[in-house]
């Protein structure tokens, strides 16, 4: 094997513009694969639970909203990776309100180590449980039914997927900012990026409106704030008093019966005491009548907005859904109207570019101190030109096993430049001590890399099978186990097998460029001019070695 790569090494040298060539092909190369390779922040993970919200139509009464959900606890309850179901009907999970329409449920996991035994890994995961769910709620008729994975990190916003606020910056009515949020929703729908794109907001849901006749209620002596507080506590609810029994505290909460509360006409039931005692019916002072209005409006930034939640299709990461989105934005809003981000899909969007700078500012780094150890400007170049080839490997390595380019690989990059450099050293730091022992440019590369070769061979193994685990992780954080490791385990292997025939190439060409420009040569590396060479090496001193001075006169001299 050593004889082997060394006379390949010797052919690249010989070849070294071929090589140089085929070296930048790699680049553009990589930097193709860079473009292809899909942008994410963080993998979607299986966490153990699923979330899920139930959105009905608007008039739906609680009990109407709780028959629905049944179908959520019957279907889950019958899935054999599912251990426990919680159904809270009259809490709008995506938007975080309390509503008769709508109804929030967890889906609790059985352990992971169950789940994920050879015969049921590939049926029990939280993927396949979350898209068999998709699949058959969808034909619920009554209401949507919408399962989501929980965010990667507990409390980057409310559920999985990308969150989004359509503001509105100008003077423009809720009418107004409803037909923006249609239209958006209604071009998303073309984006095959897209899937499951989803707003609570409702501008022209039904509402009841009470008109309290003011003057004809102090007529009647019947004070203002009573009228309020009977439709308050007949139609809403009312804490009144709280309780001692069987060692826990109950609360007293006043409310008429759902029978008494369901239409207009329970308003005439109602009476209200006047000042003289008397009582009078509620009907004598209210008018009611029906009208159209937002069940709900939410600011973000302080301007009006409406909350967009969107996942990505199979097949796309989330980077890709963001930029989905910011060109439908761009395609339909006015000029007053802006987007704002929330959750998973803020972080990614204020974290964007830092990964690039940590990159860089490692390189600097290693080149830094490799100036300082070699005392040279040219070496240090050499040994960094070993990072693209690790760069190339794991950008090929993710695409090939489908993988995106998250947080986790950005990491894995990282710890690339290190990793490809420790093998350049390795070569470079023989091949300096062969030139300072006073051969050629030439032989001093070749043997270096000879020399070297098993070393290197042997610890980049070590760590490539070390890090197999991450690239083959099930349960808990695979996905990004997955993502960090096989990025690391391709980087490694392009620093190996290719990059290896190639580092004692940048050794030949760098510091022959060099010594041709003048630049400080290696002690030892110089010859003497023909005709006044003369031998100065002491007795038994073999030829080609270095050239020794004493640093002090002897006393016999």
């Amino acid at each position: 094997m050593t004889h082997g790569y060394t006379r390949m090494v010797k052919l690249v040298i010989k070849r070294f513009l071929v090589a140089l060539v085929l070296f930048a092909g790699m680049i553009g190369l990589s930097v193709v694969m860079m473009k292809a390779v899909p942008t994410a922040f963080l993998p979607p993970e299986d966490q153990g639970y699923l979330l899920g919200a139930v959105i009905m139509p608007d008039a739906a009464s609680l009990d109407r909203t709780g028959e629905v959900s049944q179908h959520v606890t019957d279907y889950f309850m019958k899935q054999p990776a599912v251990s426990s179901v919680t159904v809270v009907d009259g809490f709008s999970l995506l938007d975080s309100q309390n509503k008769n329409n709508a109804s929030a449920f967890f889906i609790g996991f059985k352990s992971f180590d169950e789940r994920y035994e050879s015969k049921n890994i590939r049926t029990q995961n939280a993927r396949a449980v979350l898209l068999g769910a998709y699949a058959e709620l969808s034909k619920v008729k009554e209401g949507i039914i919408l399962p989501v994975n929980p965010p990667s990190i507990p409390g980057l916003g409310t559920t999985g997927g990308t969150e989004m606020w359509i503001q509105s910056k100008g003077d423009a009515t809720i009418p107004q900012l409803a037909g923006v949020v249609n239209q958006f929703l209604a071009k998303t729908q073309q984006r095959p990026e897209l899937a499951r794109v989803t707003s609570t907001f409702n501008a022209s849901s039904q509402q009841l409106m009470v008109n309290v006749d003011r003057d004809k209620a102090e007529t009647l002596g019947i004070p203002i704030e009573e009228v309020y507080s009977a439709m308050q506590t007949m139609f809403g609810s009312l804490y009144v008093s709280q309780f001692n029994r069987s060692s826990r505290l109950w609360q007293v909460i006043l409310q008429a019966e759902p029978t008494y509360r369901m239409k207009p006409q329970d308003l005439e039931q109602i009476f209200v005491r006047g000042k003289s005692g008397d009582m009078v019916p509620l009907k004598s002072v209210v008018t009611t009548k029906y009208v159209t209005g937002p069940d709900l409006v939410t600011r973000f930034n302080n301007f009006p907005a409406v909350k967009i939640t969107a996942n990505a299709a199979p097949g796309y990461s989330s980077g890709q859904v963001l930029s989905a989105l910011e060109e439908t934005a761009d395609e339909v809003m006015p000029a007053d109207y802006g987007l704002g981000w929330s959750g998973e899909a803020y972080e990614a969007k204020t974290a964007s570019g830092t990964s690039s700078l940590v990159f860089i500012f490692g390189l600097i780094m290693v080149f830094l101190i490799l100036a300082a150890q070699y005392e040279k400007w040219s070496l240090p170049i050499g040994v960094l030109l070993a990072v693209p080839f690790a760069l190339f490997g794991a950008l090929l390595a993710v695409l090939l096993r489908g993988l995106e380019n998250d947080v986790y690989f950005q990491i894995g990059l990282t710890m690339l430049v290190a990793l490809a450099a420790k093998n350049a050293i390795l070569i470079f730091e023989f091949a300096v001590l062969n030139r300072e022992a006073g051969e050629t440019v030439y032989d001093a590369a070749v043997t270096a890399a000879s020399e070297r070769l098993r070393p290197i061979v042997m610890t980049s193994l070590a760590f490539i099978l070390g890090c197999v685990p991450l690239a083959i992780a099930t349960g808990a954080s695979a996905n990004s186990r997955h993502s960090i490791g096989t990025g690391v385990i391709g980087g490694m292997l392009g620093a190996t097998v290719i990059a290896v025939f190639f580092i004692p190439m940048f050794y030949y060409v760098l510091e022959t460029m060099s010594e041709k420009k003048g630049g400080k040569k290696t002690p030892g590396a110089g010859a003497a001019p023909a005709g006044t060479a003369h031998d100065t090496k002491p007795p038994g001193t073999a030829s080609g070695g270095p050239t020794v001075t004493p640093s002090a006169r002897r006393e016999d001299d």
